[in-house]
């Protein structure tokens, strides 16, 4: 990716060698036998270092960190900054401030890329003024008082740099980038990138010395080489035994291999075209990896050095090309040893990450690649802008890569910063939008022993179902272990996916369309409850009010009935309405009840609203849901699921819109429902916490998820939640597959009902518009392509695959509920046990319940058991 002033480039080589040198031991991570993976440990977002506006665009991309390992380095070109954190404790770091550069130099100046040498981190700065006046300089900077010692002026505008692995020479990439807008934004434009080399003498940096080479004149004569005379340098890369330098020329499609001691070009070859099949090239709202990219230039950003004599390069694409993968090149000959083929595409697609938004472009769009051994392992790690993840490879053989896991990350990664000498790896991402709470980031990770805790969901085999913007769950009615899921409007078409939860991780392993009169039928599905005779209750949410449905789908996906919402109900509904959907038999009458997400205009102040529609008769009647309250601006807190734990009781999620550090309310509760609830009006319940599912959510320690939107209790009386990734749009794409606990610990035991209905004073109607009968055949979903190889190398030697992760139980102190009557009216409020900043909650105590215990027991144990009531809350 370009950095249009805004962005540069991971100086390969260096993150690697900069603890090479330090003469720090290698720690020993696991014994033979013992499995070993990387662990995320901690996410950082950055914002958090500036001191100053949270919402003011910060970003980290490219990151260096000291010979100790203890202090991290990272670009900041919105900020025009670099920023400096504390990785002393990997599980907590800190932030240590900025550096300003606007105040080092001009206002507009951007940092690209940084480097480590000794006491020193290296910066290299874009100073131009305009694509066709490229300037650059290299500021020198002492790490323990931040003091710059030196400023070196550049023939141009940098982009990225590295250090050899014996300290002997730095190189920089000059790229003078080529202006998107001038004419058909394509090459040549001048002048001419170059690669410049660093001497850096021993003696300090009063005595470095530069050499510029210029090269685009050798390049004439190169096959595959598109435009010669420029060259647009983009990422430099030591070998190991420093005597050769590697250059990627991305929008030219080459590398370019120098002799850093004598500043000479060695040789230069093509990084090839490929024809791929087996992905999405179409951007309709389907993931349908069944596409064909044909003759497309690889155009390499990252590269990398696996041995004395192999490459590896990252295919991002930048001009005319972009294979959706990265390949290792020999660098003596310039032919593919190896190359992902659709295989990096299928990761994504198996861990719900593929961003189906950019298929008509250049897809996950590898950026960032860097290779370092770990324990004597030689590992790989290739970084996917778009899907937000590092896939982790062994490079034992060059040949014949073998896939391990994926690290999910936030929005954007590119700089990959192994940190060999602690057995850590450093992942620095550059998107940042806070309105839309989506922040940049570092994120750890950790060697150690244990499996993989990513994914906690996912699809496998050659070729993975396609999934993601999971917001929903129901029991398979014949086998306790499932359970269905169903995708919202994030991608069309709807299909209920089936999970194997009893597998770890849970397998989504079977799909089926939903249609209406054979045509394929996209809803925003929000709620799925499967019938015993096998069918669904699906609640659809609309744009408006009139537009939200409660849909009756075969056990095949055709649509037999839509019912809508009562007309008084639906004029209330804005754009939040139906989140879930369950569905029982009592004395042989069904009852479906939904929520709806938010407080309805005229209800009383922070109630959501329960049904419970009677198919039957048409009836509706209606419950009001106390839901907390919050004062953080452009904040609010609403229902997104609901399931039956036994015929007494609904077990709902409740939620803000929060996320990351400012995430607050996640929370399973549970209602009882009373057993003559009001005909007219909201029977108003009382809530209790079940599970505060957000430590469960933050002890993933990366970006905490705001849509905690499924929950679904299993036949063996497994409670799972899930989160929705929203397509992996405008949000990090993770999605967390908890295991919450058996529902005896998590609920309780089934109480007696008890009490009568209190209904408010807002009139609701009670029954419905009848139904309408709308059938229709089922759809088979059309089989994806698997992994296949392009046309000018073997096929990758493994399919996308995962490890199984730990199973995740509440702590005891939260699983236990409070009892619960069910018949009282509470103010607003309620549970003021989660964490984060809450004004204004509180917990109710019904009159009839503070009476008897007076009678019974007295004041003194009164206050107790006040206390002990709250603290449930």
């Amino acid at each position: 990716m370009k950095h249009r002033r805004l962005s540069g480039k991971l100086a390969a080589g260096l993150l690697v060698v900069a603890l090479a040198a330090t003469g720090t031991a290698a720690p020993q991570f696991a014994s033979a036998a013992g499995e070993v993976s990387f662990q995320r440990t901690a996410t950082y977002p950055v914002y958090l270092n500036n001191g100053g506006d949270p919402a003011a665009e910060t970003v980290a991309e490219i990151s260096a960190v000291s010979e100790d390992g203890n202090t991290l380095i990272y670009t900041d070109a919105a900020a025009r900054q670099i920023g400096f954190l504390d990785i002393t404790d990997p599980h907590a770091p800190k932030g240590l401030g900025t550096l300003s550069l606007t105040e080092l130099g001009d206002a507009e100046d951007e940092p690209t890329s940084v480097a480590v040498v000794g006491e020193y981190v290296l910066v290299v700065i874009n100073t131009s003024a305009s694509f066709t006046e490229p300037s650059g300089r290299l500021d020198v900077i002492k790490i323990a008082d931040r003091s710059r010692v030196r400023s070196i002026e550049l023939p141009g505008q940098p982009d990225s740099i590295a250090i050899a692995p014996d300290g002997s020479t730095a190189a920089i990439a000059i790229e003078n980038e080529r202006d998107e807008d001038a004419g058909d934004g394509g090459l040549p434009q001048q002048p001419a990138g170059l690669i410049s080399f660093l001497r850096l003498a021993p003696t300090g940096p009063a005595r470095w010395s530069l050499r510029t080479v210029e090269f685009a004149d050798q390049l004439a004569g190169v096959p595959g080489i598109d435009t010669p005379e420029d060259p647009e340098p983009e990422y430099v890369a030591y070998a190991p035994d420093s005597g050769t330098v590697a250059l990627t020329l991305q929008e030219n499609n080459g590398i370019a291999l120098f002799d850093p001691r004598r500043g000479k070009l060695i040789k230069a070859f093509t990084a090839g075209t490929v024809t791929i099949s087996g992905v999405d090239t179409t951007e309709d709202g389907q993931i349908d990896p069944t596409g064909t990219i044909t003759d497309v230039p690889r155009e390499p950003d990252a590269i990398a050095w696996v041995d004395d004599h192999h490459v590896a390069t990252a295919n991002e694409g930048d001009w005319k090309g972009g294979s959706r993968g990265w390949t290792i090149f020999d660098a003596r000959t310039g032919k593919t040893v190896w190359d992902a083929g659709n295989n990096y595409e299928q990761l994504a697609i198996a861990n719900g990450l593929y961003p189906e938004d950019r298929s008509e472009n250049k897809g996950t769009e590898p950026e960032g690649l860097a290779v370092a051994e770990f324990d004597g392992n030689r590992y790989g790690f290739v970084a996917s802008e778009r899907g937000n993840f590092v896939a982790v490879y062994d490079l034992a053989d060059p040949a014949e890569p073998k896939y391990l896991q994926t690290l999910p990350t936030t929005n954007g990664p590119e700089g990959i910063l192994p940190i060999p000498g602690r057995g850590l790896l450093a992942v620095s991402s550059e998107a940042d939008d806070a309105e839309a709470r989506v922040r940049a980031s570092v994120s750890l990770f950790q060697l150690g022993q244990g499996k993989p805790a990513f994914p906690t969901i996912h699809s496998t085999g050659d070729r993975p179902i396609p999934w993601g913007a999971l917001g929903a769950l129901s029991p398979d009615v014949d086998d306790p272990s499932r359970l269905y899921t169903v995708t919202d409007a994030a991608y069309e078409p709807t299909r209920i996916l089936g999970i194997d939860a009893a597998a770890t991780p849970a397998v989504i392993d079977s799909e089926r369309v939903i249609t209406k009169n054979g045509a394929p039928y996209p809803v925003d599905a929000e709620g799925i409850a499967q019938r015993p005779d096998g069918s669904f209750w699906i609640a659809a949410e609309g744009e408006t009010g009139p537009e939200n449905a409660l849909i009756k789908i075969s056990a095949d996906g055709a649509v037999q009935e839509e019912i809508r919402l009562p007309e008084d109900v639906a004029a209330k509904v804005k754009s939040q309405g139906f989140e879930g959907v369950a569905a029982h038999t009592v004395g042989g009458v069904e009852q479906v009840y939904v929520a709806l997400q938010r407080h309805l205009d005229g209800d009383p102040e922070d109630t959501a609203r329960i049904g419970r529609y009677t198919p039957s008769t048409g009836q509706w009647i209606w419950f009001g849901y106390p839901l907390e309250r919050t004062s953080v601006e452009g904040d609010w807190i609403g229902l997104s699921e609901l399931t039956l734990v036994d015929d007494h009781r609904l077990a709902l999620i409740e939620r803000d819109k929060l996320n990351g550090p400012d995430a607050a309310i996640k929370r399973v509760t549970v209602i009882t429902l009373p057993d003559q609830p009001a005909a007219t009006g909201l029977t108003a319940l009382t809530k209790e916490t079940a599970v505060d599912v957000l430590p469960l959510l933050r002890e993933t320690n990366g970006w905490t998820q705001e849509k905690l939107e499924g929950l679904g209790i299993a036949g063996d009386g497994q409670v799972y939640a899930i989160t929705d990734n929203d397509g992996v749009d405008d949000a990090t794409g993770e999605t967390v597959f908890l295991r919450l606990g058996h529902s005896d610990k998590v609920f309780g035991s089934a109480p007696d009902p008890s009490g009568s209905p209190t209904p408010s004073d807002t009139p609701s109607p009670s029954d419905s518009p009848g139904p309408s009968e709308t059938p229709g055949p089922s759809d088979s979903p059309t089989p994806s392509t698997g992994p296949t190889p392009p046309t000018d190398s073997p096929a990758p030697s493994s399919s996308p695959s995962a490890s199984p992760v730990p199973t995740v139980t509440p702590s005891p102190g939260t699983a236990e509920p409070s009892p619960s009557d069910g018949t009282s009216v509470p103010p607003p409020g309620g549970n003021p046990g989660g964490e984060g900043e809450l004004p204004e909650t509180g917990a109710s105590i019904p009159p009839s319940l503070l009476a008897a215990a007076l009678a019974l027991i007295g004041g003194g144990a009164l206050m107790i058991m006040i206390r002990r009531r709250a603290q449930r809350h």
